[in-house]
């Protein structure tokens, strides 16, 4: 008799792509299921980081880095990003959300957009 020239284990079902699919499917649904919690906190937190930044760096005087310490437990994923020209900060929630305050005289950091 001859030997089959596929092997055995070629021939196995491979659950290691199965169960990637799956746990692809779940995620996928868990956030599409929880979309807009998610998206009101990643605004809020957003806003939030941007307002609190863009005092600390233009009203207190102190560097972009030195204040990312100031960040408060579960807002580690939003940047900051500074413009000293326009005396903004710019921060970011992943995919989410996005939000810049500007420093005005007289007015402090105010969100944009601003209306006098």
């Amino acid at each position: 008799m001859a030997k089959s020239s596929t092997s055995a284990s070629s021939r196995r079902p491979r659950y290691g792509l199965w169960l990637m699919a799956i746990i692809a499917l779940v995620a996928g649904g868990t956030a599409w299921a929880f979309r807009e919690p998610i998206a009101g906190y990643g605004s809020i937190a957003a806003a939030y980081s941007a307002r609190v930044g863009c005092s600390c760096r233009f009203v207190a005087g102190r560097s972009l880095e030195d204040c990312a310490k100031d960040k408060l437990p579960g807002m580690e994923a939003v940047t900051l990003v500074d413009d000293p020209a326009a005396k903004s900060v710019t921060a970011r929630f992943p995919l989410v959300a996005e939000a810049t305050a500007t420093y005005r005289k007289g007015f402090g950091c105010v969100l944009e957009p601003y209306e006098d």
